[in-house]
């Protein structure tokens, strides 16, 4: 490990950190938790068979509408309240947010189901911003990488957990109640720990809240942009998202339609792709330094593109009958895994850069806009997967293939842009 680099794991043992990351795990995990138990219950015969697909579009819609809405007042209040006071009203409003949910869960009544899943998503918008921007108070310069590895293998982790057990609550005896009850204890678990979180002040108090946010849009857009290794730092975030959604999204399909498997082989691929991004970030804390991460970018990013397109060959590959356990599963499951630990170390060192370069009075704004951005491109990349794999009835791997090629685009632009932005690009650390 590099001199600089603190023992990654030691940071869980620091009230500076172990409570703020119990915080943001239980809360990833509750997200994925009750979104993916609702999609189970609704496409298991919770509506009728001719709307289960409005249902479910409109479920994704509802989540993910709030981080438009409320990413731009969330970014104002972090920058203007202290962040752990602010941790303990939103981790707080999730109580009664989960409480309703298992009551409505038990009343069978799905349209406030629906309801409950947008203030769901409300929530974690304005968790969002406090999320990234109170990291850089609480450690010091040479802890934001493995904090921010800490994080993401924390999220993804989460995201994978709370996916799994969604589905396998929903598919067992009495689930509404089972439901129910573990989103509930979840929030508390939450709750209680954010309790024990430090203060960290806004270091903007005499901030004033602009509600409009179409306007703040477009102010937040200028923040960003004031600083360009910022800007290229975000849209390089948003871009992982946009990609690692795209194979979420697709693994289960993937592993069901072209590799002839069953939901265990579904949890199989998911779980390699989360080993790789926890081992990615890992490798970040392992290599990463003050500013010498940001070479692992452009190693995540060639990592991308070139097990992307093996898997898209793989997925080529395989023929009609199930693959079971031979060389080709082998293969597809080592790519999944490097395309995750590519990611991790793609995307850890922008988030550093992005905490670091940002100004200390906007740097919560400038998260708020990237969390939205990111939602923008997640959007934009459900819609591509729709036009691909529907409208022009390609299949999963040449849509793979299709991902690989859009991302050696970006990375080229993103890469060139950040090496020429004044004040540090992305490639400085390997000049």
């Amino acid at each position: 490990m590099s001199a600089d680099s603190p023992a990654i794991f030691g940071l869980l043992r620091r009230r500076r950190f172990l409570p703020f990351f119990v915080v943001q795990f239980s809360g990833a995990f509750n997200d994925n938790l009750y979104r993916n138990a609702l999609l189970v219950l609704l496409v298991s015969g919770a509506v009728a068979a001719d709307r289960v697909n409005l249902w479910v579009n409109l479920a994704a819609g509802l989540f993910i509408l709030p981080f438009f809405l409320f990413s731009p007042l969330a970014g104002q209040l972090a920058d203007r309240c202290d962040k752990a006071w602010l941790m303990r009203w939103v981790k707080g409003a999730e109580v009664p947010i989960m409480a309703a949910v298992a009551l409505a869960l038990w009343q069978h009544a799905w349209g406030w189901l629906l309801g409950l899943l947008f203030a769901m998503g409300a929530q974690s918008a304005f968790f969002g911003p406090l999320k990234y921007a109170i990291l850089p108070q609480h450690l010091a310069p040479t802890e934001l990488v493995a904090g921010n590895a800490l994080v993401g293998m924390g999220t993804f982790v989460a995201i994978l957990a709370g996916t799994i057990g969604g589905a396998l609550l929903a598919g067992s005896a009495d689930p509404e109640f089972r439901v129910g009850i573990g989103v509930v204890l979840v929030a508390l678990l939450g709750w209680s720990a954010s309790a024990a979180v430090p203060p960290a002040p806004g270091p903007t108090p005499g901030l004033r809240l602009d509600w409009n946010p179409l306007r703040q849009f477009a102010v937040l857009y200028r923040l960003a942009a004031e600083r360009p290794a910022v800007l290229v730092a975000v849209l390089g975030i948003s871009w992982f998202w946009a990609l690692g959604a795209s194979y979420l999204t697709q693994i289960p399909n993937f592993a069901v339609a072209v590799l002839g498997g069953a939901p265990p082989l579904i949890a199989v691929l998911l779980s390699a792709f989360v080993v790789g991004i926890g081992t990615g970030s890992l490798l970040c804390a392992r290599f990463g330094g003050t500013y010498r991460e940001l070479r692992l970018v452009t190693v995540g990013a060639l990592g991308l593109g070139l097990f992307g397109v093996d898997l898209a060959l793989a997925a080529g590959a395989v023929g009609a009958a199930p693959v079971g356990w031979s060389w080709a599963l082998a293969r597809i499951l080592a790519d999944i895994v490097l395309l995750g630990a590519s990611g991790g170390l793609y995307v850890i060192p922008l988030y550093v850069r992005m905490q670091r370069e940002a100004a200390d009075d906007r740097r919560a704004r400038i998260i708020a806009f990237n969390n939205l951005l990111n939602a923008l491109f997640m959007v934009a990349a459900s819609l591509l997967g729709m036009l691909v794999l529907g409208w022009l009835q390609r299949g999963i791997a040449e849509f793979f293939l299709i991902l690989s090629a859009l991302h050696g685009v970006a990375a080229m632009l993103l890469l060139r842009a950040g090496a020429s932005a004044p004040g540090g690009g992305l490639l400085d650390g390997l000049r």
